[in-house]
């Protein structure tokens, strides 16, 4: 009777082992993968380089930002030459922006800090506001106010052979 208890007893041990260690194993690997997001991969000005770019201001409580953004979303789709980048005017970050940017259906990658000072100009007074960068890095155009696809290309200088088809 007492030997077939030791062995019992072993089995369930180990079982308990096994299972904190493939948990454990989960965690990290869940940790590592992370779900990815439109703030995900810490975009940046250097990841637009060599690009015609929009960056654009807005914050969850701006009406006319709010209009624009499937405009914005649907440029950075339809054509993938120009990088978008959006901008939160109110600063929010991690969870906080997160959460924003996923309320307002944003689906172009946000920064994480806002890029006025490498760009040498003014933080914008009014939103939305929207940068038009150069392929070289230099600011082509500041357009204050809500934008249309048709707006955005034509300040870009974007011919449409950047549309995917």
């Amino acid at each position: 009777l007492g030997p077939a208890r030791v062995v019992a007893v072993r089995p369930r041990r180990a079982l308990q082992q096994m299972r904190q260690l493939w948990c454990c194993m989960l965690v990290l690997f869940l940790a590592a993968c992370g779900g990815k997001s439109a703030t995900s991969g810490q975009p940046s000005l250097a990841s637009v380089q060599g690009h015609w770019a929009v960056i654009n201001y807005w914050a969850e409580w701006c009406k006319p930002c709010i209009k624009e953004i499937p405009e914005l979303n649907l440029l950075a789709q339809e054509y993938p030459k120009i990088k978008v980048l959006g901008v939160n005017f109110d600063g929010a970050s991690g969870d906080e922006l997160e959460r924003q940017v996923e309320q307002l259906g944003i689906s172009f990658p946000t920064l994480a800090t806002d890029p006025s000072a490498e760009l040498g100009t003014s933080r914008p007074m009014v939103i939305p506001t929207t940068l038009i960068l150069a392929p070289d890095g230099t600011l082509k155009d500041t357009l204050v106010g809500p934008q249309t696809l048709e707006s955005l290309l034509a300040a870009s200088l974007h011919s449409t052979t950047g549309r995917t088809e």
